[in-house]
């Protein structure tokens, strides 16, 4: 009789403006960030994670109240929050990695309209604030586009940059 290795864990993948939240010891991954933030809060001790992939900082920019929730840093945080919480997770022991926020393209004018992802960034940290939720790492801004993802059992934040390599956070 053949026997049959089963994997026991798995790599759980976010999407541009989507969320998740998953347990050890699976991993949790998102890629694609340009200006875009990836929110990765987590509760160590419980061994639970969920990462948001914030494409912009504020619902208000919504034309329609019927909008995509987790597409912004205001509504997508708390979501994920009490998916977390939902899942296992203690909310007076959530930590926060941040990576993303780059700076895409270079503009002339200089309006703050056209700084998405600095401006993504100062959303997120400003939300997970609010929240009492302590940012441990980041890894923001620049120029270039980042692959992330959170291994829950390590608690370390995989960074793949473009044309920069891997680091971990």
């Amino acid at each position: 009789m053949m026997s049959k290795l089963v994997s026991s864990s798995t790599v759980v993948k976010v999407g541009i403006a989507d969320l998740n939240v998953t347990k050890a010891p699976n991993k949790i991954r998102t890629s694609g960030l340009g200006s875009c933030v990836g929110a990765v809060i987590y509760d160590e001790r419980k061994q639970v994670a969920g990462l948001a992939h914030v494409l912009l900082p504020d619902s208000k920019l919504a034309r329609q109240d019927n909008f995509n929730h987790y597409k912004y840093a205001d509504t997508a945080i708390p979501i994920l929050v009490d998916q977390l919480v939902d899942l296992g997770a203690r909310r007076n022991l959530l930590k926060a990695k941040v990576a993303g926020g780059a700076q895409m393209f270079q503009f002339s004018s200089g309006t703050d309209l056209m700084r998405i992802g600095p401006r993504n960034v100062e959303a997120v940290l400003e939300k997970l604030e609010q929240l009492s939720i302590p940012v441990l790492a980041s890894d923001v801004g620049g120029h270039a586009g980042r692959t992330i993802e959170f291994d829950i059992q390590t608690s370390q934040l995989k960074i793949r940059t473009v044309n920069k390599g891997e680091a971990f956070i």
